[in-house]
């Protein structure tokens, strides 16, 4: 294959390798149909990569260079006893008509069911059929459709679960998802009513669709947004971190946006009131994997620094006793988070009973340790503030004595 001489012009100015699909761009330059559509795809500067000349980013400006290809499949197969190897004939690529087509399709009863089974099927074949998805329109139309069921009461979960995983497919292709879903709360709403009903059906995989897409969605969300959120929607969030037959990434999903909307104190308050707290307690328990212990503690720190939170995490008989059991044990960001909670408890919440169980279930000894562990000087210092706090009860320990001498093993 060294040996053979390759015709510059059968070469992809991007790939520099043998072109498979060749396609022209208005520049007048011809690529390989993949490079130039990932060129188009990521570069910030949207420019012909040879003539440096500005390019429309849509791939329905590329016109296919029938006469090229097979030039180069004449000259594959004349040398495939040398090692080259056959080109095939590319696949006609989707059009933005065919998309058009489909999209006309949802409109009619008798064949809805068959477009949207056919979007999703195109969806998920490839990158370019996604590109040119939403270059058609189709993300806005399944937030669309997402919306009127809301809006109508239809609970029909196969469409609903087709349409959601439409627009999580074509998430990252649609530049404008922020001024889709994110500038008003229908979307939102809608998504918080599909975990409703069907949390409630137990239909495990329309929930697995929609609270990663809820995610999503409140990431790009405005900011004043976030202040308008119902106590509903945190009721549902609270509901899916009950549901450990959920999958992993739901639940994270759940904690993110809790987390996220958290910064609020209006909302911190209709997270302690949705039960936030005991159930991340009970979440805790089931022992998790570490990036969600990180998310629960993240969150925990954010509800105690309410007195109804405190109050809630106080209640749970588990509260003091799980938070001492992972410091030291599972990162310094859950360490961090474990001291607020503990700091924002001995501050304000410390009844003499509260004190007493710091001692009893092992956080006053965490406390000892974290200051005599590798750890930051600054938590170091909170932990000793702390213990100043109720040195005069926790003094009479012997533990106190014990811990301040002993090195612990992170």
């Amino acid at each position: 294959m060294a040996e053979i001489e390759i015709p510059q012009y059968f070469v992809c100015p991007i790939s520099f390798q043998i072109m498979e699909d060749p396609v022209t761009t208005v520049t007048g330059i011809t690529y390989d149909r993949e490079s130039i559509e990932e060129w188009l795809r990521k570069a910030n500067d949207c420019v012909c990569p040879v003539s440096k000349q500005p390019l429309p980013r849509s791939s329905q400006y590329l016109t296919p260079n029938h006469t090229l290809r097979r030039l180069i499949q004449a000259w594959c197969s004349e040398n495939t006893a040398n090692g080259v190897d056959r080109i095939p004939t590319p696949k006609t690529p989707l059009s933005m008509i065919q998309v058009q087509k489909l999209l006309k399709g949802l409109e009619a009863p008798h064949s809805f069911g068959t477009s949207l089974e056919k979007l999703h099927a195109l969806a998920t074949q490839s990158q370019r059929n996604r590109t040119c998805m939403a270059e058609a329109g189709v993300a806005k139309a399944m937030v669309k459709l997402i919306n009127n069921s809301f809006k109508d009461g239809n609970t029909n979960a196969s469409s609903v679960e087709e349409a959601l995983r439409i627009v999580h497919l074509l998430w990252n292709n649609h530049s404008s998802m922020k001024s889709l879903v994110g500038e008003s709360l229908d979307f939102i709403n809608s998504l918080t009513w599909v975990l409703k009903v069907h949390l409630d059906d137990s239909n495990r995989n329309v929930v697995n669709e929609a609270m990663p897409l809820l995610k999503l969605t409140i990431e790009v969300a405005d900011s004043t947004l976030l202040g308008n959120l119902s106590f509903e929607f945190f009721k549902e969030m609270v509901r899916v971190l009950k549901k450990i037959e959920l999958s992993q990434k739901t639940i994270k999903s759940a904690l993110h946006v809790l987390v996220q909307t958290s910064v609020l104190g209006r909302n911190r308050t209709r997270i302690v009131e949705a039960g936030a707290v005991t159930e991340l307690i009970e979440l805790e328990l089931e022992k998790p994997e570490k990036n969600m212990t990180e998310l629960i503690f993240n969150l925990l720190a954010h509800l105690c620094c309410c007195a109804d939170g405190r109050e809630q995490f106080l209640r749970h008989a588990a509260g003091i006793a799980v938070v001492s059991k992972r410091v030291l044990r599972v990162s310094a960001a859950t360490d961090e988070r474990a001291i607020h909670v503990f700091s924002v408890i001995a501050k304000f919440s410390a009844s003499n009973e509260v004190v007493l169980e710091m001692l009893r279930v092992g956080a006053v000894s965490k406390l000892c340790m974290v200051m005599q562990a590798d750890c930051g000087a600054y938590l170091k210092e909170k932990a000793r503030d702390i213990l100043r706090l109720h040195s005069k009860v926790w003094n009479n320990s012997p533990c106190i004595q014990l811990y301040l001498f002993t090195r612990h093993q992170r």
